[in-house]
């Protein structure tokens, strides 16, 4: 008896401890809310509220082994997968780290992004936010729609680990227009399969209000892409005041010394002053 009360508190206790992260969350796939045919958006929910957003338009370049024309050789070809709009949503939100797992062509092409907080143990209030320290993409070389010519089917993860990507303050969200590259690392005989994502913006911790993201935190790249649209606008405003001035200056120079006693040059004109 006394057994049996002791394994249901152990039960109780496992249940309490990995109990909230073996629940499943509400997925949603808002891609169809995009005028992007590309563009991608997915919502992970708990508890009836929206605990990761992600919206990017996402683009892989895997190498994989056709036969040569002498079928006895091998050739590189480069499958060009798109993310598609049908993708199948998978995630977990945590307190500390949440992922977001995307799954399409019949399970044979997933995609895994691992987020987590960064600097929490600093005192440095500044290192503190979130950031992507992992990526893997699993992939199938017998998936005749993306892989047509391969000839080696067989099941392989290209990954990237200890990453600092996407590395935003706490509470804010990732936002990045242009197109990022993203090298990950193959066991089909350590390719290298490329990543790009663009028109990225995702928030995967700390979202205040239901299906809305925070305040926006820009990639390097747009800011100084903004700086260069901005830079010639601010540089003539500049140029133009300081031309505006230089006139001012001159028109009132110009009116004070117009008002003066002109003393002639010629001193045999001074006889005929006063």
């Amino acid at each position: 008896m006394e057994f049996c009360i002791l394994g249901l508190h152990l039960l109780f206790l496992l249940t309490y401890i990995i109990g909230p992260n073996m629940a499943e969350q509400e997925v949603e796939n808002l891609s169809g809310l995009s005028s992007n045919p590309d563009k991608n958006i997915f919502v992970i929910r708990e508890n009836g509220t929206t605990c990761l957003m992600a919206e990017f338009s996402g683009r892989i370049i895997v190498p994989y082994e056709v036969p040569a024309s002498n079928e006895v050789d091998w050739n590189l070809e480069d499958a060009n997968i798109q993310l598609p709009r049908d993708t199948e949503i998978k995630g977990k939100c945590w307190n500390n780290e949440s992922e977001l797992h995307l799954t399409w062509s019949d399970k044979l092409c997933t995609l895994k992004l691992f987020f987590v907080k960064d600097g929490q143990d600093s005192t440095k209030s500044s290192l503190r936010g979130w950031k992507v320290n992992k990526i893997q993409f699993l992939y199938d070389l017998s998936d005749r729609t993306n892989f047509k010519n391969g000839a080696r089917p067989g099941k392989h993860t290209a990954s990237r680990h200890n990453l600092s990507l996407m590395v935003t303050p706490a509470g804010m969200s990732y936002e990045c227009e242009a197109p990022e590259r993203i090298s990950l690392t193959s066991t089909d005989q350590k390719k290298t399969v490329v990543l790009f994502l663009s028109e990225v913006h995702i928030q995967p911790f700390d979202i205040k209000s239901d299906f809305v993201y925070s305040e926006e935190y820009r990639c390097l790249t747009d800011q100084r892409k903004q700086l260069e649209e901005t830079l010639p606008l601010i540089l003539g405003l500049t140029l133009g005041v300081a031309i505006v001035i230089i006139l001012a200056v001159y028109h009132v120079h110009h009116k004070m010394t117009a008002n003066q006693v002109q003393i002639p040059r010629d001193r045999s004109l001074y006889k005929h002053m006063g």
